[in-house]
């Protein structure tokens, strides 16, 4: 039908495909404006001009800022994720990927104020990077240990694991009590909780990285599908 399309097979009527389109506007907004000014600065009623939707609109989908920003924070990661693998698409070892993957999250934590500005609330920001990167870096973790080339245990406890410790140190960075020098030491720590010697975790943070794609924002939706 005309006024309906398809969303993981399910046909979405007009009514879900308005929510969805202002959902999504709200959260590309959010993310320009957050990425502009911070998110203390940021401000509800800007953030839904920037959208083109009405003030009291985005309480329809988001009880408080915060959740907006948590909401920016998770389309964040699943873009990474899907930058850094675009970007190793043809790399072979998945401990090394795991290594580039480690390093990026490390870099982002600790540079884009999107994650900044919402580290102080450690367990939802680790919660989401379980939940967003997870199906990635799990995969990579499991791929590399059916490999021999990482003795990682259970790989989604070592994720688990892992997300507290990448949210910590971008902590301790951004509050000076920790150089951002020491980004290839915390990856070096991490590849080791997930079985990989020392020696061989320098060796592989040592290569090249590939440049990752640049970030895709959320792209609006066409007249036909509003």
């Amino acid at each position: 039908m005309k006024h309906e399309e398809t969303v993981s097979g399910v046909k979405e009527g007009r009514v879900a495909r308005r929510q969805r389109r202002n959902r999504e506007a709200l959260i590309r907004a959010a993310s320009d404006v957050m990425s502009e000014k911070g998110i203390d600065a940021a401000t509800m009623l800007e953030i839904a001009d920037r959208a083109d939707v009405g003030a009291g609109t985005v309480y329809n989908y988001f009880r408080s800022k915060d959740d907006l920003a948590i909401a920016v924070l998770e389309e964040v990661m699943q873009g990474l994720a899907l930058r850094v693998e675009s970007a190793t698409a043809g790399y072979e070892d998945a401990a090394r990927i795991y290594a580039i993957t480690l390093m990026t999250m490390l870099e982002t934590a600790t540079s884009d104020p999107r994650w900044q500005q919402l580290l102080n609330r450690s367990g939802i920001v680790a919660d989401v990077m379980f939940r967003r990167m997870g199906p990635f870096t799990i995969d990579l973790l499991s791929r590399a240990k059916a490999s021999g080339r990482l003795q990682a245990g259970d790989p989604e406890l070592t994720w688990r694991l892992s997300t507290h410790a990448i949210v910590g140190f971008g902590l301790a960075v951004i509050r000076k009590e920790v150089a951002p020098v020491s980004l290839p030491t915390a990856a070096i720590r991490l590849m080791s909780l997930a079985g990989l010697d020392a020696s061989e975790a320098e060796s592989l943070l040592s290569k090249p990285r590939p440049t990752l794609p640049p970030e895709v924002a959320l792209q609006p939706l066409s007249l036909d599908e509003q």
